[in-house]
């Protein structure tokens, strides 16, 4: 069985409350640092017009869709702010050194 955990990015990618692009496989991913160092992933589409959610903005841990506004959980992916209302998946992520891994599975 091999490993599900993907090198996504190193922790300087990212800017602290700011989110970033990555692609893997087909897919896309956000990936979230927090002001306090935390780091999360989600898909990286939002789920009402399919836009990229690392082109948003990021307050606190919500990120908002530049296209329409909808709002999302980054932590949790839980749908905030119409016009989303279809939460987004979310994936664990762990920290290795100075390298972010996503387990995408």
């Amino acid at each position: 069985m091999s490993d599900p955990w993907i090198a996504a990015c190193q922790t300087g990618d990212i800017s602290a409350g700011d989110v970033i692009r990555f692609d893997h496989a087909g897919r896309t991913f956000a990936l979230y640092r927090t002001t306090d160092d935390k780091y999360y992933a989600t898909d990286g589409l939002c789920t009402h017009a399919k836009v990229h959610l690392a082109d948003g903005f990021v307050m606190d841990e919500i990120i908002e869709c530049p296209k329409h506004n909808g709002r999302f959980d980054f932590t949790t992916g839980q749908a905030k702010g119409a016009p989303a209302c279809v939460n987004l998946k979310t994936y664990p992520v762990k920290v290795v050194g100075s390298q972010v891994f996503i387990n995408p599975a």
